[in-house]
C-alpha cells in the first residue's frame, strides 16, 4: 500500500508539472484517422522494403501498455478499441521537446501518435512515430505491468482494469454483442417484431419467481422489478401483434452462484398459431445459426469437453428422463408418496405437503440436470410446476412445454400458452393459495391479464432463452460474471 501511495504521489506531481509547462493533461481535441487494426489489415503483409517505398501517414490514439527505452529511443506498445500497435519513438523524429514528453509519460496513459509504419530488425509491424500528444494522465499505475490483472474479484469489480489489460476478456464482449445482433437479426428475418414491455410492473409476474420492490411516491404504490416480460408480450399477441420478442433485462431477486445473477438478459419472443412443438424445431434453428456465424462450426468446446450442436437434437419427457438416469420405475413417479419417499433416499429435504409436481421437479434437478451435456430438449412438464402453460389434451397432469438443456443447464424455456382464461384464473387461485401458504415464488393474481384473455388469445407459443447462459456456452465461459460486464458483488470491505 505504501508503495502504491508513492506512486499516486509521484504521478500527480507529474500532473502538476506538465500543467505547468502549459501541457493539458486532459486534452480533448485531437481527431485519429485509423485504428491499430486498420494498420494491421492495409499493411500485415507487406514487407521492409515495400513499406518503406511510399509510406502513409496515420493519426491514431490508444493507451500505452508498455515500453521499453533504450537511451535516445524507445518502443510502445498502444491499445485502442481494434487491437494493439507497436510504436517506434526516438528523439532524431520527435526533437527534442516531444521526446521530453515523451520521457514523462507512464503507463496507462493515453496518447495521440502520427507516424508512418515500417517493419523492425525482428521483422515486427510498427509506427514510426513522427509526433506525439498525451491526451490523458493515468494517475494510477496499470496492475502487475499490464499484464498479470489475475484476481477474479478484482478483475469483476473493476471491470474496466479487466478489459484493458486482458484481451480475452475484451473479445469475450465483442462476442456478446455479436451474438445479440445475430439473434435480433434471425428473429427479425421470421417476421418478429421487435417490443418494450414495462421493467416496473404492479405485478410481478410470468414466472415463478421472488421480485425486488419499490414504491413510487407519486402513485403511492408498490412496483416490482420484473421477473419476466411474459404476461405484456401476451397482451401484445391479444392486440394483434402475432410475433414479438425483447431482449432485455429481467431482475430475480434470488442467489448468485455461477449460473445466476439477480438482474440478467432474456430473449422472450411469441408466435402466433404454433406450438411448443415448432418452436423447438426454431430454437434448433436459431441456436445453430448463431453458433455458426460466431464460433465458425456447430461442434464447440465447453470446459474442455466437445458439445455438438448438429441438428436433429435429443427429446425426452420429464418423466422419461427422471426414470433413465434416476434409475427408477416410472411408477414410483406417478405416485406421491413412493416419489417424496424416493425423493428422500436422494438426501433431499422436502416438505410432504409439496404438489407430486414439485417433488419431480427436485427430483429432477438431481439426478437428470448434470446429465444433459449436449443439447436436449425436456418436454411434458408436470401441470403443477406450470401455471402459465396449455395443458395437454390427452394428458392434462402435465403441460405442453420444454426446456432446453445444454452442458449440464437449461438455457431455454417455452410453451404453448394457456388461453383458456377460466383455467387461467383456477391455476392464479392454486397460485395464491401456495403463496398464502409461505411459497415466495408463487405467482400472483393478474386480473387485467384474465380480462385480455378473455377477449381472446390466439392459439400461441412463447419461449424464453438466457443470453447470458447462450453467451457462457459460446465462449467457453465458466461463470455468469464472465459475461456480465458488471456483475453483482458484495459491498467492497
Amino acid at each position: 500500500m505504501e508503495e502504491l501511495n508513492d506512486i499516486l504521489s509521484q504521478r500527480r506531481d507529474k500532473l502538476t508539472s506538465l500543467r505547468a509547462e502549459g501541457i493539458n493533461p486532459f486534452a480533448n481535441d485531437f481527431a485519429v484517422s485509423h485504428t491499430t487494426a486498420d494498420i494491421h489489415a492495409a499493411h500485415g503483409a507487406q514487407d521492409a522494403a515495400t513499406l518503406s517505398v511510399s509510406p502513409v501517414e496515420y493519426v491514431i490514439a490508444g493507451r500505452i501498455l508498455a515500453r521499453r527505452d533504450f537511451g535516445k529511443a524507445a518502443f510502445v506498445q498502444l491499445q485502442d478499441r481494434a487491437g494493439r500497435l507497436q510504436v517506434y519513438v526516438a528523439r532524431d523524429q520527435l526533437g527534442e521537446e516531444g521526446f521530453e514528453l515523451f520521457r514523462k509519460l507512464d503507463l496507462g496513459d493515453v496518447i495521440g501518435v502520427v507516424g508512418t509504419p515500417f517493419r523492425t530488425k525482428t521483422d515486427e509491424l510498427s509506427l514510426r512515430a513522427s509526433s506525439l500528444r498525451l491526451l490523458t494522465k493515468s494517475l494510477r499505475p496499470l496492475p502487475e505491468k499490464w499484464h498479470g490483472l489475475t484476481d477474479v474479484e478484482t478483475r469483476y469489480r473493476q471491470r474496466y482494469l479487466d478489459l484493458m489489460v486482458n484481451p480475452q476478456v475484451r473479445e469475450v464482449f465483442l462476442k456478446r454483442s455479436r451474438i445479440i445482433s445475430l439473434v435480433r437479426e434471425f428473429m427479425q428475418s421470421r417476421d418478429f417484431l421487435e417490443v418494450e414491455t414495462p421493467m416496473m410492473q404492479p405485478i410481478a409476474g410470468g414466472a415463478t419467481a421472488r421480485p425486488f420492490k419499490t414504491f413510487h411516491n407519486t402513485l403511492k404504490m408498490d412496483l416490482f422489478l420484473r421477473i419476466a416480460p411474459e404476461l405484456y408480450l401476451k397482451r401484445l399477441v391479444v392486440g394483434g401483434l402475432e410475433r414479438v420478442f425483447e431482449i432485455n433485462r429481467n431482475f430475480r431477486n434470488e442467489g448468485i452462484s455461477i449460473q445466476h445473477n439477480p438482474e440478467f438478459t432474456m430473449m422472450e419472443f411469441y408466435q402466433a398459431y404454433a406450438t411448443y412443438e415448432d418452436l423447438m424445431d426454431f430454437t434448433e434453428e436459431l441456436i445453430c445459426h448463431v453458433a455458426a456465424e460466431v464460433c465458425g462450426g456447430l461442434k464447440l468446446s465447453y470446459g474442455g469437453r466437445e458439445v455438438d450442436l448438429t441438428r436433429p437434437w435429443k427429446r425426452l419427457s420429464f418423466t422419461e428422463a427422471i426414470a433413465h438416469y434416476g434409475k427408477v420405475e416410472a411408477a414410483v413417479l406417478e405416485d406421491h408418496g413412493r416419489a417424496f419417499e424416493y425423493a428422500g433416499r436422494l438426501g433431499l429435504e422436502l416438505d410432504r405437503r409439496m404438489p407430486l409436481g414439485k417433488i419431480l421437479a427436485e427430483i429432477f434437478d438431481e439426478v437428470v440436470e448434470p446429465h444433459l451435456w449436449q443439447p436436449t430438449f425436456i418436454t411434458q412438464y408436470p401441470t403443477d410446476i406450470s401455471p402459465l402453460s396449455r395443458k395437454n389434451d390427452l394428458r392434462p397432469e402435465v403441460v405442453d412445454r420444454f426446456e432446453l438443456f445444454i452442458v449440464g443447464r437449461e438455457l431455454a424455456n417455452a410453451f404453448s400458452e394457456l388461453n383458456d382464461p377460466i383455467d387461467q384464473r383456477e391455476r392464479f387461485v392454486q397460485q395464491l393459495s401456495e403463496k398464502e401458504a409461505g411459497d415466495e415464488e408463487a405467482h400472483a393474481m393478474d386480473e387485467d391479464y384474465i380480462r385480455a384473455l378473455e377477449y381472446g388469445l390466439p392459439p400461441t407459443a412463447g419461449e424464453g432463452i438466457g443470453i447470458d447462459r447462450l453467451v457462457m456456452l459460446l465462449t467457453d465461459a465458466a461463470s455468469i460474471r464472465d459475461v456480465i460486464l458488471f456483475p453483482q458483488l458484495r459491498p467492497e470491505r
